[in-house]
Order: structure tokens, then C-alpha cells, then sequence
């Protein structure tokens, strides 16, 4: 039985999976998730869990190159992303478009479907 860490047995492999450069996304509950990549939704309920909750587990046990989030979430949900920059300053961003994130989001090696119900709450992760 595993001791700490991220429990969830299919969220373990796709890290374990993913190589380097290899995105994941992580989504609200509302984001269109397309064909193609892996589908894990861990939605409960409403925000449970956000992508934070999901970001700061995967941040523990991952190398993170760098993280992409909307312009439109800057714009709509400033306080998300001032709360992203201050919680890992460690991390680049990069900033795009939501139309150009949806259209990159099947390069992903895996979607990942959160509660997270804050506008533009997605993100993808970038491997190291």
C-alpha cells in the first residue's frame, strides 16, 4: 500500500506514463474534453477538486517545464491567476488564446477533469 502522495491508481500511471514535454491537461468541469487523449475525470461536486487541488498534488511528485494557461483566464479570472504565479513561482507560464488551447489540448497525453467551476480555471502542464 502506497504511503503518501497522489492515491488515485490511474492519475499514478499517466504521471508515470508522461515523458518529457509531454502536456497534460488539467480542466474545469465544463471544458469541452475532446477524443483522443486519455480522459480522467476526478469531478466529485462542484470545485471538488479545483484544478489548484490537482495542480498542487501533481506538483509534489513532478517535474513541471512549464504551465499554459488563457489569456481569457487573466481577464476573467485575475485572482486565479495571481494565485497561480505566487503559489509556484518556481514554474514558467505562458499564455494563449482559449480557442488555441482548445486546439492544442489534443496533443495531450491526458485530460484531467476536475470540480473547478472558477471561468477558465484549465491549464496545461508541460513535463520537464
Amino acid at each position: 500500500m502506497k504511503k503518501t502522495g497522489i492515491l488515485h491508481p490511474a492519475l499514478n500511471r499517466i504521471l508515470a506514463e508522461t515523458g518529457h514535454t509531454d502536456m497534460l491537461t488539467v480542466c474545469d468541469r465544463g471544458f469541452p474534453v475532446p477524443n483522443g487523449p486519455e480522459r480522467l475525470d476526478l469531478a466529485l461536486v462542484d470545485d471538488l477538486p479545483t484544478v489548484l487541488d490537482v495542480l498542487s498534488a501533481i506538483d509534489k511528485e513532478f517535474v513541471i517545464d512549464r504551465i499554459i494557461v488563457t489569456d481569457e483566464m487573466k481577464e476573467a479570472s485575475p485572482e486565479r491567476y495571481e494565485l497561480l504565479q505566487t503559489t509556484y513561482p518556481h514554474i514558467a507560464f505562458t499564455s494563449l488564446s482559449h480557442v488555441r488551447f482548445k486546439e492544442i489540448c489534443p496533443e495531450s497525453r491526458a485530460v484531467i477533469r476536475t470540480g473547478d467551476s472558477a471561468p477558465y480555471a484549465n491549464i496545461i502542464i508541460v513535463s520537464g
